[in-house]
């Protein structure tokens, strides 16, 4: 048996304890994808208490509707998207998606992805998305990581897609000015 089909194997067994209520599999299983769902939740989080609650609150979920999973698809995915309505419904409670800054008109330089990537660490990039307004970074998120429409964001959220659209404009706009600044500050200290 391969690496990957014992992996899956030892997923399902954890799921149906899990279903029966198995303390131990439920263990297991948290411990198992914490580490990943945590970091899903840190991006719609403004701080890692707030993404320790989405994500304790996401596994209660994940626990509560366990026996809905049907074995096809990805398990992780199927969390991914508990751990995001989770983190949605912590976003609708606490505020209204309104345009929240001024992007200013100034003149970003273009650099490919690979080149900011390799300047800068997943842990700084996490970090700029994590100082984007509310607004933004719920859009960006959803667009960019989770993959979603312009129309399935603004029925998600209950604003047009026109919103949606400008929002992620203005959500990159912040990122590209924060990049640049960011390489800008490492340039000088290495020169």
């Amino acid at each position: 048996m391969t690496e990957a089909a014992d992996i899956a194997q030892h997923t399902q067994l954890l799921i149906e304890g899990c279903i029966k209520g198995d303390r131990f599999s439920q263990s297991r299983l948290y411990n198992l994808y914490n580490q990943k769902m945590f970091l899903v939740c840190l991006r719609y989080a403004r701080n890692r208490e707030e993404a320790e609650e989405i994500l304790q609150e996401g596994f209660m979920k994940v626990f509560e509707f366990i026996h809905q999973y049907k074995f096809n698809g990805s398990f992780e995915g199927w969390m991914r998207k508990i751990m995001v309505n989770c983190a949605l419904q912590k976003y609708r409670s606490k505020t209204h998606l309104r345009p929240v800054v001024d992007i200013d008109a100034t003149a970003v330089a273009d650099k490919s992805h690979d080149e900011i990537i390799a300047t800068l660490g997943t842990k700084e990039l996490l970090n700029m998305v994590q100082q984007l307004p509310p607004a933004y970074k719920m859009i960006f998120n959803l667009y960019v990581f989770e993959g979603m429409k312009h129309r399935e964001i603004a029925e998600l959220l209950g604003i047009s897609e026109g919103t949606s659209k400008s929002n992620l404009s203005d959500a990159r706009a912040l990122l590209q000015k924060a990049v640049n600044k960011s390489l800008q500050s490492s340039q000088v200290k290495y020169n």
